[in-house]
C-alpha cells in the first residue's frame, strides 16, 4: 500500500473496491481553490469495463501484484490466436476478441509479453518497435522529398500504415507499434 501521487502512472495496475484496474490514463489537477486530486481513467483487467475515479496524492492506494512472460506469437485463425511459451513450449490460446488490435504490426513467430493476474490473462503486449516490408503502396518518384506528406502503405502483417512520398514497394520500414506510427526506412 503506497500514497496515491506515487503509484498512479499509465499502465500500473491497482486493487481498488474487489476489483484490478489498469490505469489508462491519469492528470494531476490543481485547481485554484481547495487541495490537488488526480483524475484517472481505468480499465476493468476483467470484464474491459471503463470508470473514471479521482485520488486524493495522500490518499493510500494498494498496487496489484502482475505477471509478465515471454511468449512467442505462433499463428491465427478466424477465432482465436494461439501463442506457446519457449521454456516449456505449453500453448495458450485467446480469443480474437481478447487480443484486439494490438498483434496487427507483429509478424508469427515474433516474441510478445503477456500480462496475467492470479492466472488470467488480461494484456498481449507487442514489441515496442517492428520492422516489416512495405508490399503494395504508390510508387514514390525520384527527388521527392517533401517533408510532412505521407501515402497509405500495407505492411506484410496486412495493416496500413502512412509513410513518407519517398517510401517504395518492398522497402524494409520501422514503425512504433504502440501509435502505429512509421519511424524509418531500415
Amino acid at each position: 500500500m503506497a500514497d496515491a501521487g506515487s503509484v498512479i502512472k499509465k499502465g500500473v495496475t491497482i486493487e481498488l473496491e474487489g476489483k484490478v484496474y489498469r490505469v489508462e490514463d491519469f492528470q494531476h489537477v490543481k485547481p485554484g481553490k481547495g487541495a490537488a486530486f488526480i483524475r484517472t481513467k481505468l480499465k476493468d483487467i476483467i470484464n474491459g469495463g471503463v470508470i473514471e475515479k479521482s485520488f486524493r496524492p495522500a490518499e493510500n492506494v494498494d498496487t496489484a501484484h502482475v505477471d509478465r512472460s515471454e511468449k512467442q506469437y505462433l499463428y491465427s485463425d478466424d477465432d482465436f490466436y494461439y501463442f506457446m511459451d519457449t521454456a516449456t513450449y505449453e500453448q495458450v490460446e485467446l480469443s480474437v476478441e481478447d487480443v484486439g488490435d494490438t498483434l496487427k504490426f507483429v509478424k508469427e513467430n515474433e516474441n510478445v509479453q503477456m500480462l496475467s493476474y492470479n492466472g488470467n490473462i488480461f494484456a498481449v503486449e507487442p514489441p515496442l518497435f517492428v520492422e516489416l516490408e512495405i508490399i503494395d503502396t504508390e510508387p514514390g518518384f525520384k527527388g521527392n522529398t517533401a517533408t510532412g506528406t505521407y501515402k497509405p502503405a500495407t505492411v506484410e502483417t496486412g495493416s496500413q500504415v502512412m509513410v513518407p512520398l519517398f517510401v517504395n514497394q518492398g522497402d524494409r520500414i520501422k514503425i512504433d507499434t504502440r501509435t502505429g506510427e512509421y519511424l524509418s526506412r531500415v
